[in-house]
Protein backbone atom coordinates (compact mmCIF):
# COMPACT_ATOMS: atom_id res chain seq x y z
CA UNK A 1 0.00 0.00 0.00
CA UNK A 2 1.33 3.45 -0.89
CA UNK A 3 2.01 5.97 1.83
CA UNK A 4 -0.60 8.37 0.44
CA UNK A 5 -3.41 6.08 1.58
CA UNK A 6 -1.90 5.80 5.04
CA UNK A 7 -1.46 9.56 5.18
CA UNK A 8 -5.05 10.11 4.06
CA UNK A 9 -6.24 7.79 6.83
CA UNK A 10 -4.43 9.92 9.42
CA UNK A 11 -2.01 7.14 10.30
CA UNK A 12 1.14 8.60 8.77
CA UNK A 13 2.70 12.05 8.67
CA UNK A 14 5.84 12.15 6.46
CA UNK A 15 6.92 15.38 8.14
CA UNK A 16 6.93 14.05 11.71
CA UNK A 17 10.22 13.28 13.49
CA UNK A 18 9.07 9.68 13.87
CA UNK A 19 7.97 9.23 10.26
CA UNK A 20 10.34 6.38 9.45
CA UNK A 21 9.48 4.49 12.62
CA UNK A 22 5.74 4.95 12.11
CA UNK A 23 5.95 3.78 8.49
CA UNK A 24 7.87 0.68 9.57
CA UNK A 25 5.15 -0.07 12.14
CA UNK A 26 2.31 0.39 9.64
CA UNK A 27 3.95 -1.81 7.03
CA UNK A 28 4.52 -4.50 9.65
CA UNK A 29 0.88 -4.29 10.81
CA UNK A 30 -0.31 -4.68 7.22
CA UNK A 31 1.89 -7.73 6.96
CA UNK A 32 0.20 -9.17 10.07
CA UNK A 33 -3.16 -8.98 8.31
CA UNK A 34 -4.60 -5.77 9.73
CA UNK A 35 -6.72 -3.57 7.50
CA UNK A 36 -6.43 0.19 7.33
CA UNK A 37 -9.81 0.46 9.03
CA UNK A 38 -8.62 -1.69 11.93
CA UNK A 39 -5.47 0.39 12.27
CA UNK A 40 -7.46 3.62 12.22
CA UNK A 41 -9.72 2.32 14.97
CA UNK A 42 -6.74 1.22 17.06
CA UNK A 43 -4.97 4.53 16.45
CA UNK A 44 -8.05 6.45 17.56
CA UNK A 45 -8.04 4.47 20.83
CA UNK A 46 -4.29 4.96 21.34
CA UNK A 47 -3.65 1.24 20.83
CA UNK A 48 -1.85 1.08 17.50
CA UNK A 49 1.16 -0.79 18.90
CA UNK A 50 -1.21 -3.34 20.48
CA UNK A 51 -3.34 -3.88 17.38
CA UNK A 52 -1.56 -7.00 16.10
CA UNK A 53 -1.62 -8.59 19.53
CA UNK A 54 -5.30 -7.78 19.95
CA UNK A 55 -6.08 -9.33 16.55
CA UNK A 56 -4.21 -12.50 17.44
CA UNK A 57 -5.81 -12.66 20.87
CA UNK A 58 -9.22 -13.47 19.44
CA UNK A 59 -8.61 -15.52 16.33
CA UNK A 60 -11.46 -16.94 14.29
CA UNK A 61 -15.09 -15.90 13.84
CA UNK A 62 -16.92 -14.39 16.79
CA UNK A 63 -19.63 -16.35 18.60
CA UNK A 64 -22.44 -14.82 20.65
CA UNK A 65 -23.69 -15.82 24.08
CA UNK A 66 -27.02 -16.74 22.53
CA UNK A 67 -25.25 -19.11 20.13
CA UNK A 68 -23.27 -20.65 22.99
CA UNK A 69 -26.48 -21.24 24.96
CA UNK A 70 -28.07 -22.97 21.98
CA UNK A 71 -25.03 -25.15 21.31
CA UNK A 72 -24.63 -26.42 24.89
CA UNK A 73 -28.38 -26.73 25.53
CA UNK A 74 -28.51 -24.22 28.37
CA UNK A 75 -30.99 -21.36 28.78
CA UNK A 76 -29.42 -18.01 27.87
CA UNK A 77 -30.09 -16.72 31.40
CA UNK A 78 -28.05 -19.57 32.89
CA UNK A 79 -25.12 -18.88 30.55
CA UNK A 80 -25.25 -15.21 31.53
CA UNK A 81 -25.23 -16.19 35.22
CA UNK A 82 -22.09 -18.30 34.70
CA UNK A 83 -20.43 -15.43 32.83
CA UNK A 84 -21.30 -13.02 35.65
CA UNK A 85 -20.20 -15.46 38.37
CA UNK A 86 -16.79 -15.63 36.71
CA UNK A 87 -16.44 -11.89 37.40
CA UNK A 88 -16.68 -10.85 33.74
CA UNK A 89 -18.52 -7.69 32.66
CA UNK A 90 -21.92 -8.05 30.95
CA UNK A 91 -22.01 -8.81 27.22
CA UNK A 92 -25.05 -8.38 25.00
CA UNK A 93 -26.51 -11.75 23.88
CA UNK A 94 -25.94 -10.87 20.21
CA UNK A 95 -22.39 -9.52 20.57
CA UNK A 96 -19.86 -11.83 18.83
CA UNK A 97 -17.34 -11.64 21.69
CA UNK A 98 -16.53 -15.34 22.13
CA UNK A 99 -14.77 -18.18 20.33
CA UNK A 100 -14.70 -21.99 20.30
CA UNK A 101 -12.63 -22.13 23.48
CA UNK A 102 -15.41 -20.26 25.28
CA UNK A 103 -17.97 -22.77 24.03
CA UNK A 104 -15.93 -25.58 25.61
CA UNK A 105 -15.63 -23.63 28.85
CA UNK A 106 -19.37 -23.06 29.20
CA UNK A 107 -20.04 -26.68 28.23
CA UNK A 108 -17.80 -27.82 31.11
CA UNK A 109 -19.92 -25.86 33.58
CA UNK A 110 -23.06 -27.38 32.11
CA UNK A 111 -21.62 -30.83 32.81
CA UNK A 112 -20.50 -29.96 36.35
CA UNK A 113 -23.76 -28.35 37.52
CA UNK A 114 -25.83 -31.57 37.83
CA UNK A 115 -23.08 -33.25 39.85
CA UNK A 116 -22.33 -30.48 42.35
CA UNK A 117 -25.59 -28.44 42.17
CA UNK A 118 -26.01 -25.14 40.35
CA UNK A 119 -25.47 -23.06 43.51
CA UNK A 120 -22.21 -24.81 44.41
CA UNK A 121 -21.01 -24.59 40.81
CA UNK A 122 -21.69 -20.83 40.70
CA UNK A 123 -19.76 -20.36 43.96
CA UNK A 124 -16.83 -22.34 42.59
CA UNK A 125 -17.01 -20.25 39.44
CA UNK A 126 -16.66 -17.10 41.56
CA UNK A 127 -13.52 -18.52 43.16
CA UNK A 128 -12.13 -19.39 39.72
CA UNK A 129 -13.01 -15.98 38.36
CA UNK A 130 -11.45 -14.01 41.19
CA UNK A 131 -8.29 -16.13 41.11
CA UNK A 132 -7.93 -15.87 37.32
CA UNK A 133 -8.57 -12.12 37.44
CA UNK A 134 -5.54 -11.77 39.69
CA UNK A 135 -3.47 -14.04 37.43
CA UNK A 136 -4.52 -12.00 34.39
CA UNK A 137 -3.63 -8.68 35.99
CA UNK A 138 -0.30 -10.12 37.14
CA UNK A 139 0.41 -11.22 33.56
CA UNK A 140 -0.40 -7.77 32.18
CA UNK A 141 1.74 -6.13 34.86
CA UNK A 142 4.57 -8.53 34.05
CA UNK A 143 4.55 -7.33 30.44
CA UNK A 144 4.17 -3.64 31.27
CA UNK A 145 6.95 -3.52 33.86
CA UNK A 146 9.45 -5.93 32.35
CA UNK A 147 8.91 -5.52 28.59
CA UNK A 148 7.05 -2.35 27.67
CA UNK A 149 8.77 -0.21 30.30
CA UNK A 150 12.33 -0.98 29.16
CA UNK A 151 11.35 -0.54 25.49
CA UNK A 152 9.99 2.92 26.21
CA UNK A 153 12.93 3.86 28.42
CA UNK A 154 15.45 2.96 25.72
CA UNK A 155 13.42 4.63 22.95
CA UNK A 156 13.39 1.46 20.85
CA UNK A 157 10.31 2.67 18.98
CA UNK A 158 6.76 1.69 18.10
CA UNK A 159 7.65 -1.30 15.95
CA UNK A 160 9.69 -2.92 18.73
CA UNK A 161 6.79 -2.43 21.15
CA UNK A 162 4.23 -3.84 18.70
CA UNK A 163 6.38 -6.90 18.02
CA UNK A 164 6.92 -7.49 21.73
CA UNK A 165 3.17 -7.21 22.30
CA UNK A 166 2.47 -9.84 19.64
CA UNK A 167 5.14 -12.17 21.04
CA UNK A 168 3.54 -11.89 24.47
CA UNK A 169 0.12 -12.82 23.05
CA UNK A 170 1.63 -15.70 21.08
CA UNK A 171 3.14 -17.06 24.31
CA UNK A 172 -0.29 -17.34 25.94
CA UNK A 173 -0.70 -20.86 24.56
CA UNK A 174 1.75 -21.93 27.27
CA UNK A 175 -0.55 -20.78 30.08
CA UNK A 176 -3.18 -23.61 29.97
CA UNK A 177 -0.43 -26.23 30.18
CA UNK A 178 1.19 -24.41 33.10
CA UNK A 179 -2.13 -23.95 34.91
CA UNK A 180 -3.11 -27.57 34.33
CA UNK A 181 0.10 -28.94 35.79
CA UNK A 182 0.14 -26.57 38.75
CA UNK A 183 -3.53 -27.21 39.50
CA UNK A 184 -2.98 -30.96 39.72
CA UNK A 185 0.00 -30.46 42.02
CA UNK A 186 -1.85 -28.04 44.28
CA UNK A 187 -4.90 -30.31 44.30
CA UNK A 188 -2.79 -33.18 45.64
CA UNK A 189 -1.39 -30.92 48.37
CA UNK A 190 -4.87 -29.62 49.28
CA UNK A 191 -6.27 -33.15 49.49
CA UNK A 192 -3.47 -34.24 51.85
CA UNK A 193 -3.76 -31.11 53.99
CA UNK A 194 -7.52 -31.29 54.44
CA UNK A 195 -7.51 -35.05 54.98
CA UNK A 196 -5.14 -34.56 57.90
CA UNK A 197 -6.90 -31.47 59.26
CA UNK A 198 -10.53 -32.45 58.72
CA UNK A 199 -12.69 -32.72 61.85
CA UNK A 200 -14.88 -35.76 61.33
CA UNK A 201 -17.80 -36.07 60.83
CA UNK A 202 -17.96 -32.45 59.64
CA UNK A 203 -17.39 -31.97 55.92
CA UNK A 204 -16.23 -28.36 56.09
CA UNK A 205 -14.32 -27.98 59.37
CA UNK A 206 -10.58 -28.45 59.85
CA UNK A 207 -8.16 -28.05 62.75
CA UNK A 208 -5.38 -25.72 61.61
CA UNK A 209 -3.17 -22.94 62.88
CA UNK A 210 -3.97 -19.59 61.32
CA UNK A 211 -1.43 -16.78 61.12
CA UNK A 212 -1.49 -13.11 60.19
CA UNK A 213 1.64 -11.01 59.73
CA UNK A 214 1.62 -7.35 58.70
CA UNK A 215 4.16 -4.58 58.30
CA UNK A 216 4.13 -1.80 60.87
CA UNK A 217 5.15 1.46 59.24
CA UNK A 218 3.91 0.49 55.79
CA UNK A 219 1.38 3.33 55.55
CA UNK A 220 3.97 5.97 56.43
CA UNK A 221 6.45 4.36 54.06
CA UNK A 222 3.95 4.34 51.20
CA UNK A 223 3.54 8.11 51.45
CA UNK A 224 7.23 8.86 50.99
CA UNK A 225 8.22 6.23 48.43
CA UNK A 226 7.64 6.28 44.70
CA UNK A 227 5.32 3.65 43.24
CA UNK A 228 8.32 1.70 41.93
CA UNK A 229 10.10 1.81 45.31
CA UNK A 230 6.94 0.73 47.12
CA UNK A 231 6.52 -2.17 44.69
CA UNK A 232 10.02 -3.37 45.61
CA UNK A 233 9.07 -3.42 49.32
CA UNK A 234 5.80 -5.26 48.62
CA UNK A 235 7.54 -7.77 46.34
CA UNK A 236 10.16 -8.44 48.99
CA UNK A 237 7.49 -9.05 51.64
CA UNK A 238 5.37 -11.26 49.37
CA UNK A 239 8.37 -13.25 48.11
CA UNK A 240 9.56 -13.90 51.65
CA UNK A 241 6.07 -14.84 52.84
CA UNK A 242 5.69 -17.38 50.04
CA UNK A 243 9.17 -18.81 50.52
CA UNK A 244 9.00 -19.33 54.28
CA UNK A 245 5.40 -20.55 54.25
CA UNK A 246 6.03 -23.07 51.48
CA UNK A 247 9.22 -24.29 53.16
CA UNK A 248 7.16 -25.10 56.28
CA UNK A 249 4.43 -26.91 54.34
CA UNK A 250 1.91 -24.14 54.91
CA UNK A 251 -0.37 -22.29 52.52
CA UNK A 252 -0.51 -18.55 51.84
CA UNK A 253 -4.26 -17.91 51.84
CA UNK A 254 -4.13 -14.26 50.79
CA UNK A 255 -1.89 -11.24 50.56
CA UNK A 256 -3.52 -7.86 51.09
CA UNK A 257 -1.00 -5.11 50.58
CA UNK A 258 1.07 -5.20 53.75
CA UNK A 259 -0.52 -8.28 55.34
CA UNK A 260 -0.29 -12.02 54.75
CA UNK A 261 -2.68 -14.69 56.01
CA UNK A 262 -1.47 -18.29 56.11
CA UNK A 263 -2.49 -21.67 57.52
CA UNK A 264 -0.49 -24.69 58.63
CA UNK A 265 -1.23 -28.18 59.87
CA UNK A 266 1.10 -27.75 62.84
CA UNK A 267 1.47 -24.86 65.27
CA UNK A 268 5.27 -25.13 65.32
CA UNK A 269 5.39 -24.53 61.57
CA UNK A 270 3.20 -21.44 61.96
CA UNK A 271 5.52 -20.06 64.65
CA UNK A 272 8.53 -20.63 62.43
CA UNK A 273 6.85 -18.83 59.52
CA UNK A 274 5.90 -15.77 61.58
CA UNK A 275 9.31 -15.57 63.29
CA UNK A 276 11.13 -15.99 59.97
CA UNK A 277 9.23 -13.01 58.54
CA UNK A 278 10.12 -10.91 61.57
CA UNK A 279 13.77 -11.95 61.35
CA UNK A 280 13.99 -11.31 57.62
CA UNK A 281 13.22 -7.63 58.15
CA UNK A 282 15.18 -7.24 61.40
CA UNK A 283 17.76 -4.95 59.79
CA UNK A 284 15.17 -2.67 58.19
CA UNK A 285 14.41 0.33 60.38
CA UNK A 286 11.59 1.64 58.17
CA UNK A 287 9.25 -1.35 58.50
CA UNK A 288 8.77 -4.00 61.18
CA UNK A 289 6.60 -7.12 60.92
CA UNK A 290 4.32 -8.25 63.71
CA UNK A 291 2.09 -11.29 63.86
CA UNK A 292 -0.67 -13.25 65.53
CA UNK A 293 -1.33 -17.01 65.61
CA UNK A 294 -4.27 -19.10 66.81
CA UNK A 295 -5.03 -22.83 66.64
CA UNK A 296 -8.41 -24.51 66.47
CA UNK A 297 -11.33 -25.63 64.37
CA UNK A 298 -12.05 -23.36 61.41
CA UNK A 299 -14.57 -23.35 58.59
CA UNK A 300 -13.11 -24.22 55.17
CA UNK A 301 -15.17 -22.57 52.45
CA UNK A 302 -14.45 -21.48 48.90
CA UNK A 303 -10.69 -21.72 49.30
CA UNK A 304 -10.75 -19.42 52.34
CA UNK A 305 -11.08 -19.89 56.10
CA UNK A 306 -13.59 -18.45 58.55
CA UNK A 307 -14.61 -18.54 62.19
CA UNK A 308 -13.62 -17.32 65.66
CA UNK A 309 -10.11 -18.81 65.45
CA UNK A 310 -9.39 -16.82 62.28
CA UNK A 311 -10.77 -13.65 63.87
CA UNK A 312 -8.68 -14.26 66.99
CA UNK A 313 -5.43 -14.61 65.01
CA UNK A 314 -6.21 -11.37 63.18
CA UNK A 315 -6.91 -9.53 66.44
CA UNK A 316 -3.61 -10.75 67.93
CA UNK A 317 -1.68 -9.42 64.95
CA UNK A 318 -3.32 -6.03 65.45
CA UNK A 319 -2.36 -6.04 69.15
CA UNK A 320 1.27 -7.08 68.68
CA UNK A 321 3.97 -4.43 68.87
CA UNK A 322 6.58 -4.19 66.08
CA UNK A 323 8.71 -7.38 65.77
CA UNK A 324 6.45 -9.29 68.16
CA UNK A 325 4.44 -12.46 67.48
CA UNK A 326 1.50 -13.07 69.82
CA UNK A 327 -0.07 -16.53 70.14
CA UNK A 328 -2.81 -18.24 72.09
CA UNK A 329 -2.31 -20.79 74.85
CA UNK A 330 -3.48 -23.52 72.45
CA UNK A 331 -0.61 -22.71 70.10
CA UNK A 332 1.93 -22.86 72.92
CA UNK A 333 0.47 -26.13 74.23
CA UNK A 334 0.70 -27.80 70.82
CA UNK A 335 4.27 -26.62 70.22
CA UNK A 336 5.51 -27.69 73.66
CA UNK A 337 9.25 -27.78 74.33
CA UNK A 338 10.72 -27.50 70.85
CA UNK A 339 13.24 -24.71 70.74
CA UNK A 340 10.81 -21.86 71.27
CA UNK A 341 10.07 -19.72 74.32
CA UNK A 342 6.58 -18.48 75.19
CA UNK A 343 6.43 -15.46 77.48
CA UNK A 344 3.11 -14.40 79.10
CA UNK A 345 1.80 -11.18 77.54
CA UNK A 346 -1.25 -10.63 79.74
CA UNK A 347 -4.95 -11.09 79.16
CA UNK A 348 -6.98 -8.92 76.82
CA UNK A 349 -10.69 -8.58 76.16
CA UNK A 350 -10.82 -8.66 72.40
CA UNK A 351 -13.55 -7.35 70.13
CA UNK A 352 -16.00 -10.12 69.35
CA UNK A 353 -14.97 -12.33 72.30
CA UNK A 354 -16.91 -12.62 75.57
CA UNK A 355 -14.01 -13.60 77.84
CA UNK A 356 -10.47 -12.20 78.16
CA UNK A 357 -7.91 -14.14 76.13
CA UNK A 358 -4.54 -15.12 77.62
CA UNK A 359 -1.76 -14.03 75.26
CA UNK A 360 1.82 -15.20 74.92
CA UNK A 361 4.73 -13.81 72.93
CA UNK A 362 6.80 -16.43 71.09
CA UNK A 363 10.56 -16.17 70.52
CA UNK A 364 13.32 -18.54 69.54
CA UNK A 365 15.42 -19.83 72.43
CA UNK A 366 18.66 -17.91 72.77
CA UNK A 367 17.21 -14.69 71.37
CA UNK A 368 17.24 -11.77 73.77
CA UNK A 369 13.81 -10.41 74.66
CA UNK A 370 12.97 -7.04 73.08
Amino acid sequence: MDTAALEAAGLYDPGSPNAAGRLALLEWLLGQGLTVEQMVRAHREGLLTAAAGDLAFRAGPGITLAEIAARIGFPLERVQEIHSAAGLPPVAPDEPAFDENDVSTFAAFAIAAPQFSETATRRFTRVLGSSLARIAEAAVSLFLVNVEGPIQETGAGELALAQANLRAVDSLHLVPAILGGLFRAHLEVAIRRLRQARRWPSVDTARLTVGFVDLVGYTTLSRRLTARELAIVVDRFEDTAHEVTTAQGGRVVKLIGDEVMFVTLHARAACDIALALVEHFSGDQSIAPRGGLATGDILVHGGDYYGPVVNLASRLAELAVPREVLVTADVAAEVGASGLRFEPAGKRLLKGFDEPVALLAVERLGRAAG
